[in-house]
């Protein structure tokens, strides 16, 4: 009865469009109060609302929020696109193979998908359409290639997958990542290779060693952030909170010196930075407040007996539980996504041997699918915005891109060493 309240309620508000965050809230609520009186109903739910929020961690979401917002108005999306294209711009199909190095550079530093898609689409979709691409596949590709920021680090849906799974390292998180991070966008660049050829897209001329060495440089400092952050994190620096308080300090200080922005425009970049943490900190808040109450009907072990009585082969279950998860992705944003199906799937998948790293690089990559896909797909709804587009006409264009991700989700499923090698390399 419980499941059935839970999933139902939610159904049912999300469908009356009700905000995310409060149907996860009123979902708890309405199916804890099935067991317990009203009042302690009403006070342990709100209590787990703040108390959830009450972690070191999660501080470091902020952080790099603010950092994202930063490098998105500072000039270094323009420096990074300037060394893509001298990187990849030769190859058929140029500006499609720019745009996905651009976003997994980009993304890579800033953390968000969002960020990236909105700072890389608004000076590619214009470019690429110039060139005689058309606007749609544009926005597919932009779109598609923006999500391998949520996997090559530092990324913040690590950082939250780490406090849903109970304390999975979030420095084995982020080297785990750039494999597969890397794997998703050279599966991108192949599906953009062969749409060039078939659609005879221009191709640029190659770029001299010169030219690439220039790029480069002036892209090196931003690139150095990766090195300060996720270095200072492997060697026992500093924390990933601590890494995202430096990132900050340091986007702040090269965004002065490109001069791209003012110290007056620092006021508008902290009330966006602001309005996006308020809504991503009330939806971890509801989401953990979910959790907690799921945990307290027993949820999670009904739905692992359930799992495990239709077979005990891992990889069956594996890939029921990615089926499930691309089914929620379309549905439910990532955030709330991971901080509710982890308590749920991750005992399941540990029970039979899969690493709970493995798994999160697992349930990462699948949902990156669903922020491409409507009826809740964020930065597909970035993308098109940006490019000013429908939706409907970019679904065409979307689609063999889609099999590209799904493609890397099945071959990071299958071989678990390409998530887990690096972190083992470092003794994580």
């Amino acid at each position: 009865m419980e499941i059935a309240i839970l999933v139902l309620s939610f159904i049912i508000l999300i469908a009356l469009r009700v905000p995310v965050a409060w149907s996860l809230g009123i979902a708890a609520l309405l199916t804890l109060i099935v067991s317990v009186q009203a009042i302690p109903t009403f006070t342990t739910v709100a209590q787990r609302v703040i108390t959830g929020l009450d972690s070191f961690s999660l501080l470091a979401i902020p952080f790099f929020i603010l950092a994202g917002h930063i490098m998105s108005k500072g000039g270094i999306a323009n420096r990074l696109i300037s060394f893509a294209k001298a990187l990849v711009g030769s190859l058929p199909g140029g500006l499609a193979h720019v745009n996905i190095v651009a976003a997994m550079l980009f993304g890579a530093i800033a953390g968000s998908a969002g960020a990236a898609a909105a700072a890389i689409g608004s000076f590619m979709s214009t470019q690429m359409e110039k060139e005689g691409y058309n606007k749609e596949y544009g926005v597919a590709v932009n779109v598609t290639s923006a999500t391998t920021g949520l996997l090559i680090p530092p990324s913040n849906i690590f950082i939250i997958y780490s406090l849903a799974s109970g304390g999975v390292s979030i420095g084995a998180l982020f080297l785990a990542g750039y494999i597969p991070g890397i794997l998703t966008g050279l599966m991108l660049m192949i599906v953009a290779y062969i749409w060039a050829k078939k659609k005879g897209y221009p191709t640029a001329s190659k770029t001299s060693l010169k030219v690439l060495f220039r790029t480069f440089i002036a892209a090196v400092p931003s690139l150095f952030l990766l090195i300060v952050v996720i270095g200072g994190i492997v060697a026992g620096v500093f924390t990933a909170t601590e890494a995202s308080s430096v990132a900050v300090v340091y986007c702040i200080i090269l965004s002065l010196i490109y001069k791209e922005i003012s110290p007056k425009d620092f006021k508008s970049i902290f009330v966006e930075s602001s309005v996006t943490i308020s809504v991503v900190m009330l939806l971890i808040a509801m989401s953990i407040a979910m959790s907690w109450v799921m945990s307290y009907e027993n949820i999670p072990q009904m739905v692992t007996d359930s799992l495990l009585s239709i077979s005990d082969n891992k990889w069956a279950v594996l890939i029921l539980i990615n089926l499930i998860l691309l089914f929620v992705g379309i549905f439910m944003d990532m955030t709330p996504a991971v901080l509710i199906f982890t308590p749920i799937f991750l005992p399941v998948v540990t029970s039979l041997g899969i690493d709970p790293v493995h798994f999160g690089i697992i349930m990462v990559l699948n949902l990156c699918i669903g922020l491409c896909t409507p009826p809740v797909g964020s930065v597909l709804f970035i993308g098109v915005g940006v490019a000013d587009t429908t939706i409907q006409k970019v679904i065409k264009p979307l689609l063999p891109l889609f099999m590209a991700m799904l493609v890397a989700l099945l071959l990071v499923s299958v071989f678990p060493q390409l998530s887990l090698w690096l972190p083992g390399l470092f003794g994580f």
